[in-house]
């Protein structure tokens, strides 16, 4: 199965705050997305972790 279901942490407050997919085909190396933080109150930048 190509999907696998990832983890996001906050890179500010290094909380875990989503889950989501990713295509590893199309993905291999880790992935980091902007995104909002409700413990920090901001967008900041929420990278991959295993």
């Amino acid at each position: 199965m190509p999907r696998e279901q990832i983890t996001l942490e906050c890179g500010d407050c290094s909380r875990r705050n989503y889950t989501d997919t990713k295509n590893r085909r199309l993905h291999p190396g880790r992935v980091e997305f902007k995104k909002y933080c409700r413990f920090c109150r901001k967008h900041t930048p929420h990278k991959e972790t295993r």
